[in-house]
């Protein structure tokens, strides 16, 4: 067979009728037959490549080599024989799922994997050194996954009717157009394969009226997608009730004229396109929500409702009928069951997903599905006894999913939370919820941590991990003050940050070295270097600060606005004044003193391991000062991403200084506190001041480029000139004693 015509035949699949897919596979596979039919002979900067397999993913991997390339002025060429200067095979190596090797063999490259989804990334990673290195200076490299999944974890804002938790903010708001988008979904993926990410989990309350017609419930299925327009009030249930109000559903605009045909269609192509690029779906819910049904047919929100119970089997079933490239589906127990036993909750939750994914395999035999149980609010020993029919099935995989480092991956590189719950699932494996709700306005980087992060996760119980967010919406950016239309992805914005939880979630051996040249590729008038640690540094202000000032949940602790709901503040405001910063103990595992325990030690003359609070501020300055200092070198730029980047860590290092006087004022007013010590008072006093001028720098510095307020749906409001009059009253309090 001819090569163009192996490759033509990547696109085209039995069950995809091209004619029916907005003509997605055609336009792409057009330009792709052009380049193989107008092959030349090759000239001094031509190199040719050869693969026998033929899969979407090989094509795609082909074309960012094909890119690589041509950065450095050579054409990539393909010819019918191995002896090619690149070859690509599919061999029965000692490989697992996804490794692959790469070998030079005198003047020949070699890329071999057991799969194409190993091709893919061994092309990736050889695109990526061409790119870097150019093709005299390919490295050879074996690498394998560490965690076998990766994936991230996308809080879908899919419609009003039917909301996900995070719908009750800006970020959700300003993205339900674009969860209807194929051009979102194509970049969005793009990059996903591109940092090796293999897994999307969307997360939302009931999304089932927006994705699938159930026979019995026809009625249920929704046409067209709604925004409400309502003036939403700031704070909402934590537990996400409360989103279906009348105010909310009586007022809505209609955002994109769909059927639920075309809906239908369009996930089809979405998850067929996130498939061609080794990365699976998966859906997960929170229960019992029943938004978009309006009561329909009798369903409500009760348990014991058999309508009910009913509806939701045949929804689950009707979930992986619709979608052949549906991987998977999870659920959690606790969100609005209120006033469930335990054994009530799970009863529910095997009679209706576990009973209608059952339903499915029954239908489909042989086809894989993965099913997740969050252990959230419940046991896993008697989750996985209740599930036995699913664990044993041979077509079913079972995984559990934990929250392992509650709402803050960026605490503490070791986490406690998990312990008794490894112990509880007795050999089976994990799916880990890692979650930061620390990080969305400013670009983040600190490979380092991330690396140290994830190699202290238990590997041998995992099968991986989704990363993502619940108070934010990783859908395309609005914050920019001056942003290209279309505006960037948020993934693309912040794309050093999603790209090292990938890279190193599949490879944690990958060197600083790496990312470091990534970054001079990248900016290549710029000392990469100094990039790299400005950024790093920068970014470890958040592990830092949270790790000593803890509130385990999102609606708990926000470290870009130093704010939390306002109950857990313990005050009117939900910011996190002097008072608190004494009251809040320290992350458990973050190596770090309490303020009162620091005072309580100096009173009796204790030491003590840890790092006491004046340490941890100067750990902060430390950062912060080096931060500032480098930044200093590496402007003024040029190049218009790397001026915004070097904003954002400016404005991370500002904020840093703030945290760093305020800890030593707090901890100098708790002394002032047990002592009486005038003197200590006015240290208190002069930090707190400090910290004010700091904090103005810090929002003076982020308001260059950022829109401000925004309203999020866990903490409300974050309105940074208002902060910064509570921000004053610290002082006061200080001065006050």
């Amino acid at each position: 067979m001819p090569v163009y015509l192996c490759f033509a035949k990547l696109f085209i699949k039995p069950e995809i009728n091209l004619m029916k897919t907005n003509n997605i596979y055609l336009f792409l596979l057009l330009p792709f037959i052009l380049v193989f039919t107008s092959a030349s002979p090759k000239s001094n900067n031509t190199v040719t490549f050869y693969c026998a397999a033929s899969s979407p993913k090989i094509q795609f991997a082909f074309e960012e080599i094909k890119n690589s390339m041509s950065e450095r002025k050579l054409v990539l060429s393909a010819v019918e024989n191995d002896g090619a200067d690149i070859v690509f095979a599919i061999e029965n190596e000692e490989l697992k799922h996804e490794g692959f090797r790469i070998k030079k063999e005198g003047k020949k490259v070699k890329v071999s994997a057991i799969d194409d989804a190993g091709l893919m990334y061994g092309g990736l990673e050889l695109a990526e050194q061409i790119k870097l290195y150019g093709l005299q200076g390919i490295k050879e490299t074996t690498q394998n996954p560490y965690m076998e999944i990766r994936g991230t974890k996308f809080n879908i804002p899919l419609d009003v009717r039917t909301p996900t938790y995070t719908d009750a903010g800006d970020a959700a708001q300003k993205n339900i157009p674009e969860m209807w988008s194929f051009d979102f979904w194509k970049e969005y993926i793009d990059n996903l394969a591109r940092y090796r990410f293999n897994l999307i989990s969307l997360w939302s309350l009931h999304p089932f009226p927006s994705m699938v017609k159930v026979d019995g419930y026809e009625d249920i299925a929704l046409d067209d997608v709604h925004r409400s327009t309502t003036d939403w009030q700031e704070h909402y249930d934590l537990e996400a009730t409360g989103l279906d109000a009348p105010e909310i559903l009586n007022n809505t605009e209609v955002v994109k004229k769909m059927t639920i045909n075309e809906k239908i269609e369009f996930w089809r192509n979405v998850m067929q396109y996130a498939k061609d690029r080794n990365v699976d779906f998966y859906v997960v819910t929170w229960n019992i929500f029943t938004n978009g049904t309006y009561g329909k047919y009798g369903i409500t929100d009760k348990a014991d409702n058999p309508v009910t119970r009913d509806y939701f089997r045949k929804s689950v079933r009707q979930m992986f009928i619709t979608y052949p490239d549906l991987a998977g589906i999870g659920l959690t127990t606790g969100e609005n069951m209120k006033g469930l036993s335990f054994q009530e909750k799970e009863d529910w939750a095997y009679e209706t997903y576990a009973k209608g994914l059952l339903d499915a395999a029954k239908e489909m035999p042989g086809r894989k599905f993965t099913f997740i149980h969050r252990q959230h609010m419940a046991g896993a020993k008697d989750i996985a006894e209740k599930f036995k029919p699913l664990v044993e099935n041979p077509d079913i995989e079972f995984l559990f999913s934990f929250k392992y480092a509650q709402a803050h991956v960026m605490s503490s590189t070791r986490q406690p939370f998990h312990e008794g719950f490894v112990e509880d699932i007795e050999g089976m494996k994990t799916l880990w919820t890692l979650r930061n709700d620390d990080n969305y306005q400013f670009r983040w980087g600190a490979p380092g941590f991330v690396r140290e992060f994830i190699q202290n996760i238990p590997v041998d119980v995992s099968r991986g991990f989704y990363y993502g967010s619940d108070q934010w919406v990783w859908g395309r950016e609005f914050l920019m003050k001056e942003a290209d239309e279309p505006r960037q992805i948020e993934i693309s914005k912040h794309w050093y940050h999603w790209m090292i939880w990938g890279r190193l979630g599949y490879n944690p051996n990958l060197e600083d070295e790496r990312f470091i040249q990534i970054l001079q590729n990248r900016f290549p008038d710029a000392d990469a270097h100094k990039l790299f640690t400005a950024w790093q540094e920068a970014s470890m202000i958040y592990p830092v600060t949270t790790g000593f000032h803890w509130g385990s949940l999102d609606f708990q602790w926000y470290i870009e606005a130093c704010k939390s709901r306002p109950e857990f503040a313990r005050n009117e405001t939900g910011f996190h004044d002097v008072n608190r910063f004494i009251s809040l103990p320290p992350h458990p595992y973050s190596g770090n003193q309490s303020i009162p325990d620091f005072v309580k030690n100096s009173k009796e003359n204790q030491t003590s391991d840890l790092l006491n609070p004046f340490e941890v501020a100067e750990q902060l300055h430390a950062h912060s000062n080096a931060t500032l200092e480098l930044v200093q070198e590496l402007m003024p730029a040029e190049d218009k991403e790397l001026k915004v980047i070097l904003q954002d860590i400016q404005s991370m290092a500002l904020l840093g200084k703030y945290y760093a006087h305020k800890i030593a004022g707090a901890t100098n007013l708790a002394m002032f506190r047990e002592t009486n010590n005038k003197s200590i008072q006015e240290k208190a006093v002069a930090d707190l001041t400090e910290a004010l001028a700091f904090w103005k720098k810090y929002t003076k510095s982020a308001l260059h480029q950022n829109i401000n307020p925004i309203w999020f749906n866990r903490v409300g409001y974050v309105d940074w000139e208002q902060i910064t009059k509570w921000v004053e009253k610290d002082i006061e309090i200080a001065k006050a004693g």
